[in-house]
């Protein structure tokens, strides 16, 4: 996960800070220094990394910091409010044009990066606002370009226009505008053609394109796994053709997370979306103060809180059913599969612990809560009757030797994890006050720490 090696290094950072009484400059020195090396082993930008900690230092070795009741903690609000302004204070939004008039947005990138996904999953987003997008195919050259961007339109239920292979991209995106303005669309999305790397010939392409094209907003999707090959290139795609903003693709893969660090200092340009997965719903809004409180440990409880608005698909009344039932211990099966179904829509234990702000323990929750496991258990509720999820009273041997030849694992592992559901059952008896309905996704919550994982 991005970060999370940063997230590490910082909280240890923080931690000797907080261990001392009273701080000195030369105290904060070392701790900048070492702050420094994490920010640069996450392949921030060098340039950057200067600049923040003096930045950083400047504010932190004053009278009013070193004095005060509690120096370390000061530092620490420092370091996260200079955080926050590096990554760009403020969240930006695509920029609409007003009333009923078509906003034209061209989606640009290198290939590989994820652009014509990404293009689809700024298309839903839109849709949830109210808006109804036409994509338009422009990438002539890419193998099943097209049909990918026709699937994931189908997917999204967003229009999608196309002329095929064999039009120029410039002509295409001046057909797709008449389409539109007949159509009733009143956001059109350009989906151009990447390249291995930066050549002339594409940003000619993309040029020649604004240039007959009114374009409103020019957004480039960079790939965070490439650190600062991703500051270079949205640098360099800024000098040629002009952009307003940058979306971080592969943000939940194994990137260190300097690029996001990094672009808005060297590009000026803000980051507006963050890619955090494969499915077409894993596209998040970019907060600088969200993204930093991640980075520095102490959570981000409101995306969590969103993704569970937008992702636990469960009615209310549904939902106070549920808490009943945990309050009374009868928590069945049925139950189980429903939360690890929820969990898994908000990205999976790891993305709920990195968001509630457990990076330094997560280590050790993530070795009791294999997720191979989790789909092991899984698969034994799988292999049950529905009569047998709703009632683990019926349970016996021969049932069990049934389900466990069914889920392809021992007996052994059926019993223990039959046992530790048994114990969950009595704890939620016990922890009433833990489990409550009543505002959407707490009842699943609330639940979620007792089940058998």
């Amino acid at each position: 996960m991005a970060f999370e090696s940063l997230t590490d290094k910082l909280q240890n950072v923080f931690k000797n800070l907080r261990s001392k009484g009273r701080l000195t400059e030369e105290d904060v020195k070392i701790a900048l220094k070492e702050v420094k090396m994490a920010l640069l082993e996450a392949d921030v930008n060098f340039k950057v990394v200067k600049q923040f900690v003096k930045s950083v230092e400047e504010r932190a070795v004053g009278q009013d910091v070193l004095n005060g009741l509690n120096p370390g903690q000061m530092v620490i609000k420092i370091v996260n409010e200079e955080m926050i302004s590096l990554m760009g204070s403020d969240t930006t939004e695509i920029q609409m044009q007003p009333g009923k008039a078509i906003t034209v947005i061209m989606m640009c990138g290198l290939q590989g990066a994820g652009k014509t996904t990404t293009t689809a999953k700024i298309a839903g987003k839109l849709k949830l606002k109210g808006k109804k997008s036409l994509l338009v195919a422009c990438d002539v050259y890419r193998p099943a370009a097209i049909r990918q961007l026709q699937i994931n339109g189908e997917k999204q239920q967003v229009d999608v226009f196309s002329l095929g292979e064999h039009h120029k991209p410039v002509d295409i995106a001046k057909a797709a505008l008449e389409h539109a303005k007949k159509e009733g669309h009143n956001v059109v999305i350009l989906d151009t053609a990447g390249r291995l790397h930066i050549d002339e010939e594409m940003m000619a392409e993309l040029q020649e394109i604004k240039a007959n094209v009114d374009v409103h907003q020019t957004l480039l999707v960079v790939d965070a796994m490439t650190g600062q090959d991703a500051v270079n290139v949205a640098k360099d795609f800024d000098e040629k053709v002009g952009i307003d903003g940058v979306i971080l693709s592969k943000m939940d893969g194994d990137s260190r997370g300097g690029a996001a660090l990094s672009i808005k200092a060297v590009t000026g340009k803000p980051v507006l979306y963050v890619g955090m997965g494969e499915k077409l719903s894993d596209l998040e809004q970019f907060y600088p103060d969200r993204m930093a409180n991640r980075i520095l440990g102490m959570g981000d409880v409101l995306t969590l809180i969103e993704k569970a608005q937008q992702n636990i698909d469960i009615d209310e009344e549904k939902e106070k059913q549920m808490a009943a039932r945990m309050k009374k211990g009868k928590f069945d099966f049925d139950d189980y599969l429903e939360s690890m179904k929820q969990m898994r829509n908000m990205g999976g234990i790891s993305s709920i612990l990195g968001m509630l702000g457990m990076g330094k323990q997560m280590g050790d929750i993530e070795g009791m809560i294999d997720e191979k496991q989790m789909s092991r258990m899984e698969a034994i509720v799988l292999s049950m009757t529905p009569q047998e999820r709703q009632n683990p009273k019926l349970l016996n041997p021969s049932r069990k030797h049934r389900i466990a030849k069914g889920a392809g694992v021992d007996i052994s592992v059926v019993n223990r994890f039959i046992k530790q559901f048994e114990q969950s059952q009595k704890m939620m008896k016990q922890m009433p006050g833990m489990l409550g309905g009543g505002k959407k996704g707490r009842g699943m919550f609330g639940g979620m720490g007792k089940l058998p994982f």
